[in-house]
């Protein structure tokens, strides 16, 4: 194959193989990318954006690779004659500049668009149900705010026998996050969703789980000793069965 012929095929490659990657993009049957869809609400709200990102970056890899091994396959030395020399070009800098610039601006707005959705907690009047969730060394406790008050409504694990939190299936759970002791992260990897719990500080949390079955949660901040076992279940029953789980505990 001729060289201006190679080129062609290199070009016509790389052109397919963009045209397919960004066709894609508008595909609703995308993969995931290591989550699952319609867990939570937290997921309808990231899984865009995860995906968008790691299509973005896919698009940057293909251009960078072209970019490195074009000028090796066809700009190889082809006699002892030296090549024209030059500096720089001011024009190939700043249109690389303000590609780059885009490309994080638009991945900013997205992000920022996300945060603010997962980040929206109704008030605990507002909300459909109140839990309150601590952080201790080393496992968790979980407060059911709607079974009433009492020493009954907490569930506290250890880390031989880790807690479950039990949630709703499609009904909105507010949390409350606080710790005991020191740092530690209240983290659901298959709901997308982690959120510090800080001694002395209240953060809030607030989403839907959106499937039935049962998922792990960690803690995600190094706390102590035995923080790899700051482990619990999360387990998303149908509404009647939360109420009849609310109703053990008050009875208890």
């Amino acid at each position: 194959m001729s060289p201006s012929g190679a080129k062609k095929a290199a070009l016509v490659t790389v052109g397919s193989g963009l045209i397919l990657l960004l066709t894609g993009c508008q595909s609703k049957n995308i993969s995931g990318l290591g989550y699952d869809k319609g867990l939570s609400s937290v997921n309808d709200t990231t899984l865009p954006l995860w995906q968008g990102a790691w299509i973005a970056a896919g698009v940057v890899g293909v251009l960078t690779a072209l970019a490195i091994f074009y000028p090796i396959l066809f700009n190889r030395q082809k006699s002892d004659e030296l090549p024209r020399q030059f500096r720089h070009n001011n024009k190939v800098e700043i249109s690389l500049t303000a590609i780059a610039f885009i490309i994080v601006l638009v991945l900013f707005g997205f992000t920022a668009r996300a945060e603010s959705k997962i980040t929206h907690v109704d008030s605990a009047a507002a909300a459909q149900h109140n839990i309150e969730v601590k952080g201790i060394q080393w496992s968790w406790q979980f407060t059911y705010n709607d079974a009433g008050t009492g020493p009954s409504t907490t569930v506290t694990g250890t880390p031989a026998q880790p807690p479950t939190l039990v949630l709703p299936l499609g009904e909105k759970v507010r949390f409350t996050l606080t710790s005991n002791d020191v740092d530690h992260g209240f983290w659901i990897p298959a709901f997308m969703i982690q959120m510090q719990t800080l001694p002395g500080v209240e953060n809030h949390l607030q989403f839907a789980a959106q499937k039935l079955g049962t998922f792990p949660g960690r803690c995600n901040i190094l706390c102590g000793r035995n923080h790899s076992q700051m482990l619990f279940t999360v387990k998303v029953v149908t509404p009647a069965e939360y109420q009849t789980y609310l109703s053990t505990l008050k009875a208890a």
